[in-house]
């Protein structure tokens, strides 16, 4: 019994699916979110480079994710990528699900708020140290929480 509840429990994983704390209806989304936010974080959408303010973004801070306040990154966390998008070079532990999207015709791997599936950006291999990573994040989908 344990092995199938355990399987169960496994399989929106495997399928690339993942059972979300928060969950809305497309309508709700729409009503609570602005046309651009609702675009990229639900539509998998992206903003024009160098568009948010939360780019130069200097403060000591939280930042949270637009579709339900969870926090994602700390302004520790922070670089300048000079990508035109605020970036990270880590998050927050057991906050993101990632997986592989082909919009762009080469595979990039995408990420997502753990809590309400939102999505944020694209993660790369070409980050600063401690992690090697970049995580490039649209603007419209964090909310910035200062210190």
């Amino acid at each position: 019994m344990k092995r199938r509840h355990l399987l169960s429990s496994l399989l929106p994983l495997a399928l690339g699916r993942v059972a979300y704390g928060l969950t809305l209806s497309d309508a709700q989304w729409r009503a609570r979110l602005p046309p651009l936010a609702y675009h990229v974080l639900r539509e998998q959408g992206t903003e024009r480079a160098f568009s948010s303010p939360l780019n130069s973004e200097k403060r000591a801070g939280t930042y949270r994710c637009a579709g339900c306040q969870l926090a994602l990154f700390t302004s520790a966390m922070k670089y300048d990528s000079g990508t035109g998008w605020p970036s990270f070079h880590s998050s927050l532990p057991g906050v993101l699900d990632t997986r592989i999207d082909f919009k762009a015709v080469y595979p990039r791997t995408e990420y997502h708020c753990l809590h309400c599936g939102s999505h944020q950006g694209h993660v790369f291999n070409d980050g600063p140290a401690p992690s090697g990573k970049r995580y490039c994040n649209n603007g419209v989908a964090l909310e910035f929480v200062a210190a």
